[in-house]
């Protein structure tokens, strides 16, 4: 059976800028360098997916069809620079719900598993929260690059295998 290196990326301050609950094109900027990283990526054979928390969706700040529509800008542009997105997986809820695809809980890379045979041990995860790492941890990613944010704390950098302060940064550390 066939399978397939992923690198899974965060999607809000590792593609984007953070600049809370962002659901309008234009207030969608994309962080520099994002697309010579994919590329990257992609010329390394690994496809690329987006998982997402987006509660912003349970406090009722914007709709899923905001987010289908900023996600489809999202990967038009990408594929305007040669990059095809895998897919996007996100989870609408508040961590109050206490669901099973919100990060750091491992729903969303199941979810990606069961559609594309991952092979997890070869796969990469990529962001700037504590949740994106131990979603790593939880679900079997054994390759995680933490990028500094104003959510970093020590915590994060010993749980990651790498910790970088740019997306850009991240070319020197995955390889085939």
């Amino acid at each position: 059976m066939n399978t397939k290196k992923v690198i899974f990326l965060d999607r809000d301050g590792v593609v984007n800028k953070d600049t809370g609950y962002v659901y309008k094109i234009d207030d969608f900027n994309f962080i520099d360098g994002v697309f010579e990283s994919c590329l990257h990526f992609k010329k390394l054979g690994f496809d690329i997916i987006i998982v997402t928390n987006q509660s912003g969706i349970g406090r009722g700040y914007f709709t899923d069809n905001d987010f289908i529509k900023l996600t489809k800008y999202m990967k038009n542009e990408f594929t305007k620079n040669k990059i095809e997105i895998l897919d996007v997986f996100h989870c609408p809820h508040i961590p109050e719900d206490k669901c099973k695809c919100r990060k750091p809980e491992i729903g969303m890379i199941e979810q990606s598993q069961k559609l594309y045979k991952i092979d997890l041990k070869n796969s990469w995860m990529i962001g700037d929260k504590l949740s994106d790492i131990k979603l790593a941890v939880n679900s079997g990613i054994k390759n995680t690059i933490l990028i500094n944010s104003i959510y970093t704390n020590n915590q994060e950098k010993n749980l990651s295998n790498f910790v970088v302060d740019s997306l850009n940064e991240t070319i020197n550390i995955v390889k085939e």
